[in-house]
């Protein structure tokens, strides 16, 4: 909800919708960027390209597209997890003559008024823009691989006087959101080690298709085979009505090959489209190929987590390259709470290495690897007996190796336990 979408430290109680829109979080984002002063440093349109640590220097060297290059001593990676597009390997998609883009570069060039659209998937970024699409295209042609448990999820305006109240008097603000923040956190208890307990949860959702959709064949391939909880749990109220729709087909056979103006089955089938939306998800285990640093020892840091595991310490340093540190990074993002608290929780620890080394008059901090890896061996264990291991299903959260690597195996209240103190015993500092 829009309350976890705020800034503990610039909470606002003037979001009109329960869950806001793009535009509206987009604009509370500049309105405290500027307020804090930290719009005026960015360098807006420079894409980091390769970066090297200096030993002798104790310094990050780093070179943008554009050829600008950069000395720092600190170099913190916020880019996030869900921002790059990962389009499907199906045979003849570069054939195709009609329109195509992905969800997350949506091109609003593109009229879909009275089209014939196909989207590719069905996980989370499809259930916000199906409904939408729905209305506009002539005909909507769904091609789903698995199908997702969707929750109902009522969108309201939020009232006038409740919003007066959240502004004014600050109190109640708090309150609305730890109460949200300890509704979410307690599903981490079905999550982590006790998938019965989303039993009940199930059913809300097996309830919701049931509701929604009327045709027996639509339902059972709506219907998931695996534990809710073990992909993206995702909310709505409109994504089945949109499915259900005279002029929306859902697809489960399998995608064979794209022609110059058609998706073709495995059944043989051939589905004339006019755009193809692409709804596919985004590269997050391997996502952190983008960050070509070289670290202490010369070797690249993808290269180093394909052939050691994406391993950290906490999710924020790794071994072997000092002074470099994540937000949302390895094992730190979330199947049931705001992803804000974590990203807090995490700038404050940052804050805290920096001030280490600086008190010390020192230059560098490296974690140790036997601190590392008691971590990430810890982190793993508790996953091994979570749903998204045992949920009976592969998801984006697995890397190629079928190995957990980006969520976060407990409370969030945990993680900021484990983070609210800086360890200098557990770095090297020099």
């Amino acid at each position: 909800p829009s309350l976890m979408y705020s800034y503990s430290f610039e909470s606002r109680g003037s979001w009109s919708k329960v869950w806001s829109s793009q535009p509206e979080i987009e604009q509370y984002l500049k309105e405290i960027s500027d307020k804090r002063g930290v719009t005026q440093k960015v360098h807006f349109g420079q894409k980091l390209v390769s970066g090297y640590w200096s030993e002798s220097e104790s310094r990050w060297h780093l070179r943008t597209e554009s050829g600008r290059e950069y000395i720092a001593q600190y170099v913190v990676s916020g880019v996030g997890a869900l921002h790059i597009p990962n389009y499907p390997n199906i045979p003849g998609i570069d054939e195709f003559a009609g329109q195509a883009f992905h969800s997350a570069k949506w091109d609003h060039t593109v009229d879909l008024q009275g089209k014939r659209v196909a989207v590719i998937g069905t996980g989370a970024s499809a259930i916000q823009f199906v409904p939408f699409v729905q209305k506009e295209a002539g005909t909507l042609t769904v091609f789903q691989r698995t199908p997702a448990w969707v929750l109902p999820r009522k969108n309201f305006a939020v009232p006038t006087a409740l919003r007066t109240v959240l502004s004014k008097i600050p109190i109640t603000r708090r309150l609305a959101r730890w109460s949200v923040y300890w509704g979410a956190e307690s599903l981490a208890f079905g999550l982590n080690g006790h998938s019965n307990l989303m039993r009940p949860i199930e059913k809300v959702a097996k309830w919701n298709i049931e509701r929604s959709i009327a045709d027996p064949e639509l339902r059972r391939k709506l219907m998931p085979s695996y534990r809710i909880g073990c992909k993206r749990i995702l909310g709505s109220n409109d994504y089945y009505p949109a499915l259900a729709a005279p002029n929306t087909t859902v697809i489960s056979d399998r995608i064979e090959k794209v022609t110059a103006d058609s998706i073709v089955t495995a059944d043989g089938v051939s589905h004339p489209v006019d755009v193809i939306i692409y709804a596919t998800g985004f590269h997050v285990t391997d996502g952190f190929d983008q960050l070509a640093l070289k670290g202490a020892r010369g070797e690249d840091l993808p290269s180093h987590w394909h052939r050691t595991g994406i391993n950290t310490h906490l999710g924020i340093t790794t071994e072997g390259f000092p002074n470099l540190f994540f937000l949302l990074g390895p094992n730190t993002g979330l199947g049931h709470n705001s992803v804000v608290f974590m990203i807090e929780q995490q700038i404050k620890y940052i804050m805290k290495a920096i001030d280490a080394v600086d008190s010390r008059g020192a230059q560098r901090v490296d974690v140790r690897p036997e601190v590392q890896e008691h971590f990430n061996k810890n982190i793993q264990h508790k996953l091994a007996k979570g749903v998204w291991t045992n949920g009976g299903c592969t998801s984006w959260y697995l890397d190629s190796q079928g190995v957990n690597r980006t969520v976060w195996p407990g409370f969030t209240w945990q993680y900021w336990r484990a983070t609210k103190d800086f360890k200098p015993a557990e770095y090297e500092i020099a």
